[in-house]
């Protein structure tokens, strides 16, 4: 009798064994996505250096939040997370690299949304707050609004707690130098516009630059997304993009997906880009790549440059453009790990 109930327990403690073994991807999926701006991204305008530190600084963005959902964080901290990071280096247009209005200052918009039950919160016109997608998280958690505009409500992120940094911490000679252009030649510059005069070498290091924004599907199977800025280098009037703007520039629906999306914010507000590749998903039934691919359609179609990143309840997830290349990069449960730049990569 002995040997048939050794057999069994051998039997017994191998499926166990086997079930702790399996991996995360089986159990709790999740999926990240980053984007760093779209526009005129080609290898030759980057020396080594500059595409080395891209690359260093996106992965590192990517394998934070990555650690995060590994330990169950939530997908809405893990965005909030992975863009501060971004915000905190000069390489992209929010946060610290933000660049200066019409004014001859910064100022930033940003957004934050939960899958879950659609609550969110935006910012636009912020000066002084070192982390805009704080902000955001802030007025989506902290009062009973959604959208807070200009000093009075970076008073209020500040009193909830929100980092506060000096007119100095954005200043850079290189983003003072491209104000200066600006100014001279009375436009209004997107970091990555493919308008930029292609035999300017000057001119050419402003397409290094860009919104940045994440997407997650985090191990509970809820989606976030955010999107942050630092909008058009000599913006007038108070000018808000799209980045702030729920289904314009930023959205998250567990019904559906997330989505972040990067260029020139008046086509993206025209468009309902964000909400567009939502709804095809909900209503059309669209997967995720038919859907964005439709709407990249209707962007190019209304003569709109830019991109956009998503992913769904499944851990799907597209990266889209139709610039010459996309700061980009995503990680799964699965094991993949990648970050690019170009349109195509060799």
């Amino acid at each position: 009798m002995i040997k048939p109930i050794i057999a069994i327990l051998l039997i017994f403690f191998s499926i166990i064994m086997i079930d702790t073994k399996e991996p995360i991807s089986q159990k709790n999926p999740y999926t990240i996505v980053i984007h760093g701006g779209a526009g005129t991204i080609k290898k030759e305008n980057l020396t080594k250096q500059q595409e080395s530190d891209y690359n260093e600084l996106l992965s590192l963005a990517l394998k934070t939040g990555e650690n995060h959902l590994k330990k169950g964080g939530t997908a809405v901290e893990t965005v909030e997370m992975v863009i501060k990071i971004l915000e905190d280096s000069p390489l992209f247009n929010a946060g610290r690299g933000s660049v200066f209005n019409n004014a001859g200052y910064q100022e930033m918009d940003a957004s934050i949304m939960d899958g879950k039950d659609l609550t969110f919160g935006a910012i636009a016109g912020f000066t002084n707050l070192k982390n805009p997608i704080e902000g955001a998280r802030i007025v989506k958690d902290s009062t009973k609004h959604a959208f807070l505009y200009g000093k009075r409500g970076q008073d209020f992120c500040i009193s909830k707690g929100a980092a506060y940094a000096d007119s100095s911490y954005f200043y850079s000679e290189y983003r003072w130098k491209q104000y200066q252009r600006a100014l001279k030649k009375d436009t209004i510059e997107l970091d990555h516009s493919d308008d930029i005069d292609e035999g300017n070498t000057d001119l050419q290091d402003s397409k290094k630059f860009g919104t940045v924004g994440c997407v997650v599907l985090d191990t509970h199977g809820n989606l976030a997304a955010g999107t942050s800025t630092g909008g058009l280098t000599n913006k007038k009037y108070g000018r808000i993009g799209d980045s702030p703007i729920i289904g314009a520039g930023t959205y998250a629906d567990n019904k559906s997906c997330a989505v972040s999306c990067t260029g020139n914010g008046e086509f993206f507000l025209r468009g309902t880009i964000a909400r567009d590749i939502a709804a095809l998903k909900e209503y059309k039934h669209y997967s995720l790549e038919k859907a964005g691919k439709k709407t990249l359609k209707k962007l190019s179609d209304m003569k709109g440059r830019g991109g956009f990143i998503s992913v769904d309840k499944k851990g799907t997830y597209i990266m889209m453009f139709n610039t010459r290349g996309m700061y980009r990069g995503v990680a799964t449960s699965t094991g993949e790990f990648k970050v690019e730049m170009y349109a195509s990569e060799d």
